[in-house]
């Protein structure tokens, strides 16, 4: 150690200590919450209207009724909505006199709703129409109308914004369910019930600090996890090196103690050194979750590339379909969604079981598409040729359904464009179902894997990986909250008097 290390050691190592306790103290809590919500949000994830949930409240289809044409619904809507739509589908609205309608997300995420039957665009949806849609979807005649509002707590996500104010309407059901209606076009868009809500005050909510008046302004909420991640991952640094520096392995403490501390101390050095690289990996990567700086910013999507790909609007859709899709009960279609492949219409419906079935709307049979005809059209996608194109019949480490849907089997299209991208298609429908490239791959390792764990070998398993997500937040929630006790301690502290004698002393008259 030189002599100038050794000077200014002893101003290295106070900062190290003051850093970390006075960080520490707030961190702690911190940590404590974090590791207690993400053990709930394992078993209760935030309020979502799945798909399931949403095709079984829908009635079945009555394509005989749905005299208006694609082609005529999108020239009821204003001239920028027309053009390329995202996504458009067929399903019922209503009670009891429910008549079909279009559903048109518009390329700039604008949605629209017209009527299947005569082609008029509804106007907005009041609370007396928000009930009756709302016992129609749940099949509880007592459902009422609570209030009409912006957002609340369950409500607080941007991709609402489309259909706000929304209606919420309590069901009435022993769940305590509440379900949450369109203003714009009459959508349930939301459900949640009591008790996804009671778990999420202990979960989502703490857990990702997401606070109705904070998340409404996205800019604020986003700035405001970043830096307290910042902080959250210099006390968890200094932490683990104080940790190092105490710790005796070999020339140990009175009574073979490897650390110098004793009660909460003690627990929170041991602690600390058991967990202190996981609780550093875990808030690490949720910093990371939040794109600090814009490192893990995708490109926007190349509408113009998937033009060229499904060769939608070469020419108007079919309609009717050549053959009226039919069904019994559950079997019956809720939905049909428009699509194209290579410039071939295709109808996808979707029954009350989210099961699925792709039929040529042209001809009205079942379509057949080989690994020849994606391969010509997967082309136009990307710049870069195809070096890889494999059936995936199974899930592995980039493409794996532990907290969303994935398709299996899938077709995984690799291109040796500049962004090595690799290209997930449906082989029923031709659809690209998912795509990523180097800098979200890499991402799933600094988020996914580390942050939660998200390991093929473990989620394919469980309960190993819950009982390894336990096993490590039970270690960090010790060393977090004996440092809540260190800290709330050292707070409690009253100066002696000696102490405020000398300052005063030091500060003179």
């Amino acid at each position: 150690m030189t002599s100038a290390w050794r000077r200014a050691w002893p101003i290295i190592r106070h900062w190290l200590y003051w850093t970390h306790r006075w960080l520490g103290i707030g961190g702690c809590l911190l940590f404590v919450m974090w590791f207690v919500s993400g053990v709930v949000m394992m078993y209760v994830g935030y309020p979502n209207l799945t798909d399931e949930e949403r095709l079984a409240g829908l009635a079945p289809l009555r394509f005989e009724q749905a005299a208006v044409s694609p082609t005529a619904a999108l020239d009821a809507l204003p001239q920028a909505a027309r053009v390329q739509p995202r996504r458009m589908v067929l399903e019922m609205q209503g009670g009891i006199n429910a008549e079909p309608v279009w559903r048109i997300v518009d390329a700039s995420g604008g949605r629209h709703t017209v009527s299947a039957r005569d082609g008029h665009v509804p106007g907005p949806v009041d609370a007396a129409q928000a009930e009756t849609i709302a016992r129609a979807f749940s099949g509880h005649a007592s459902a009422h109308w609570a209030e009409t509002l912006e957002r609340d707590q369950w409500t607080v996500p941007q991709g609402l914004n489309p259909l706000r104010p929304l209606h919420r309407i309590e069901v009435g059901d022993a769940a305590g369910t509440e379900l949450y209606v369109s203003s714009r076009n009459g959508e349930v868009v939301r459900d949640t019930t009591r008790s996804e809500r009671v778990w999420n005050w202990l979960g989502s909510v703490p857990h990702w600090i997401y606070f109705t008046p904070l998340r409404a302004d996205p800019p604020l909420w986003h700035d405001v996890v970043v830096w307290l991640s910042a902080a959250c991952i210099v006390s968890a640094v200094t932490g683990i090196v104080i940790g190092i520096l105490r710790v005796r392995l070999r020339r140990r403490f009175r009574n073979g103690a490897v650390t110098p501390y004793n009660g909460w101390m003690a627990w929170h050095h041991i602690a600390g050194l058991i967990g202190g690289f996981f609780v550093l990996t875990w808030i690490i990567s949720g910093w990371l979750s939040m794109n600090p700086n814009g490192w893990f910013q995708r490109g926007p999507g190349d509408s113009a590339a998937m033009a060229r790909y499904t060769g939608a609007g070469k020419s108007p859709f079919p309609w009717p379909p050549a053959v009226l899709p039919s069904g019994e009960g559950e079997a019956a279609p809720r939905e049909a969604v428009l699509l194209w492949f290579d410039g071939k219409p295709l109808l996808q419906l979707r029954d009350a079981k989210a099961r699925v079935r792709v039929v040529d709307a042209a001809t009205g049979g079942p379509t057949s598409i080989g690994k020849s005809d994606i391969l010509r059209a997967a082309a136009r996608l990307r710049p870069g040729a195809i070096t890889q194109a494999t059936l995936q019949t199974r899930e592995d480490f980039h493409w794996y359904g532990h907290h969303r849907e994935r398709i299996v089997p899938v077709w995984r299209l690799q291109f040796d464009d500049p962004a090595r991208s690799w290209i997930y298609i449906d082989p029923a429908s031709g659809q690209v179902a998912g795509s990523n490239d180097s800098n979200s791959r890499l991402r799933r390792w600094l988020f996914n894997a580390a942050h939660s764990l998200d390991f093929p070998w473990l989620i394919q398993y469980r309960p190993a990986w819950d009982l390894v997500v336990w096993l490590l937040s039970i270690v960090g929630t010790v060393a977090s909250a004996s440092g809540v006790v260190i800290g709330w301690r050292r707070l409690r502290r009253k100066p002696r008097p000696l102490a405020i004698s000398k300052g005063l002393a030091q500060a003179g008259p």
